[in-house]
């Protein structure tokens, strides 16, 4: 491999967006059970926005963050996968305990990496591995949602939450999706949702009103600030999984269940990682967007030196979607 020194976005240490800075590092040399893979695009993630506010657990500095990137393989010395290769790689410590998707180039364990196979822009590729992977697993694992049932997205114009609607409406689910900002409402219109709902901080009410004795499931993206008007917009029996912290709040203080929990509501979680994602559901729906049967909600990309305006979207939620980095 010809490239020794690469372009990359180093955090010394927590801060503003303008922390994020684009240094040149030497290209990682991957070991036996390693991949390089050459970034074509990589997404924003509320993970990084975490790690870059000092939120983020067991993080060292300074850091390439990135929890997730598109590409090529470069190199795959215990030949897991070919050089030229299309592939996905997410989670198991990118971006925290090494350093991940923000480069040109990014090594990672070879467990963390899905093969696939695509023509579509690298920009929507980029937009798809931990959105895809949070969405099908909130849904297949976390809630176990059937076709015919209800499901309410409290978050719904996250790029998982959008993601998690196109999902369930290819599965024949009625979908009620949430956000605070009237101006995004077309957004969840245009990729299916049945009801969208504005969240002034109590959609319960809103949510049976349309379905009166509760939703069958409810994804929380918004957190433990939202969490608990939306155990109550589910039924008896009904099913909330928590997957996303929008708020920057995860933590229930003094958890009581019998006080918080609406009787007979179950409350899950899904926080999963890149085996959770099989490579043939990646692939069928890669192929399905290219039919045009699915969408990736995908709002706007940047170059790797708009990283820290990128941050600053992300952070002041400006997106209805996924942001990329395009490289």
């Amino acid at each position: 491999m010809e490239d020794t020194f690469m372009e990359a976005v180093v955090l010394d240490e927590p801060g503003p967006p303008e922390a994020l800075r684009v240094r040149t590092l030497p290209v990682p040399v991957p070991r036996p059970g390693e991949v390089l893979i050459r970034v074509k695009a990589f997404g924003l993630n509320r993970s990084e926005l975490h790690t870059r506010l000092g939120l983020a657990e067991g993080v060292t500095f300074p850091r390439v963050p990135g929890i997730e990137a598109t590409g090529v393989v470069a190199a795959a010395p215990g030949g897991e996968f070919e050089p030229g290769q299309q592939v996905m790689a997410m989670m198991g410590g990118m971006g925290r305990t090494f350093d991940g998707g923000y480069a040109q180039f990014t090594c990672v364990p070879a467990r963390q990496v899905i093969p696939f196979r695509s023509d579509l822009d690298w920009a929507v590729l980029g937009a798809v591995p931990e959105t895809l992977q949070t969405a099908y697993g909130s849904l297949a694992d976390g809630l176990g949602v059937q076709p015919g049932q209800t499901l309410l997205i409290r978050g719904g114009t996250s790029s998982v939450g959008m993601t998690a609607a196109v999902l369930a409406k290819r599965q024949g689910i009625t979908v009620l999706s949430t956000t605070r900002n009237p101006a995004k409402a077309p957004a969840l219109e245009r990729i299916g949702v049945d009801h969208v709902l504005i969240d002034d901080g109590e959609v319960a009410g809103k949510v049976r009103a349309i379905v009166p004795d509760g939703v069958d499931n409810a994804l929380e993206l918004v957190g433990v600030p939202a969490l608990p008007d939306t155990l109550r917009a589910v039924r008896r029996h009904g099913v909330v999984c928590f997957s996303g912290i929008l708020s920057n709040e995860w933590i229930v203080k003094d958890f009581y269940p019998i006080g918080y929990l609406p009787r007979g509501v179950r409350l899950t979680a899904y926080g999963g990682d890149a085996d959770d994602l099989p490579a043939e559901v990646l692939q069928e729906f890669l192929d399905s967007v290219a039919k045009g049967e699915a969408v990736v909600p995908l709002d706007r990309t940047y170059r790797l030196d708009e990283i820290a305006q990128a941050h600053a979207d992300m952070e002041a939620n400006r997106a209805a979607g996924k942001l990329v980095v395009v490289l």
